[in-house]
């Protein structure tokens, strides 16, 4: 039983850590890796932080970050799934980090 705990324990403390309100943002390193893969990524349809585009439909990153109910947990879980507007770029957990930091960086979090 013990050792039950235990493990209940360290799951719930892993949970509490990737939902917690501290986002990867506050590492500086990896908002930069964020903003260059972004823009050798994203650029062709978002625009990020600057004045938005009418040509552009994707929403600024600044503006998705921004978002009251964004959070690092919500934008990795978006990355990580396909969606029929965008292309299938298959991004590894550290990019998938580096975006979600950047993203969140520009919306101020």
């Amino acid at each position: 039983m013990p050792l039950r705990r235990a493990y209940c324990l360290s799951v719930a403390a892993a949970i509490a850590l990737i939902a917690s309100p501290l986002s990867a943002a506050q590492n500086p390193e990896r908002v930069t890796t964020g903003r260059l893969l972004a823009q050798s990524l994203c650029a062709d349809c978002h625009t990020m932080g600057g004045a938005t585009r009418s040509d552009r439909g994707p929403p600024d990153f600044a503006a998705i970050g921004a978002m009251p109910s964004m959070t690092a947990l919500s934008i990795k879980v978006f990355l990580r799934s396909p969606h029929a507007n965008m292309p299938d770029v298959q991004l590894d957990d550290q990019q998938i980090e580096a975006l979600t930091a950047y993203i969140l960086d520009l919306g101020g979090k």
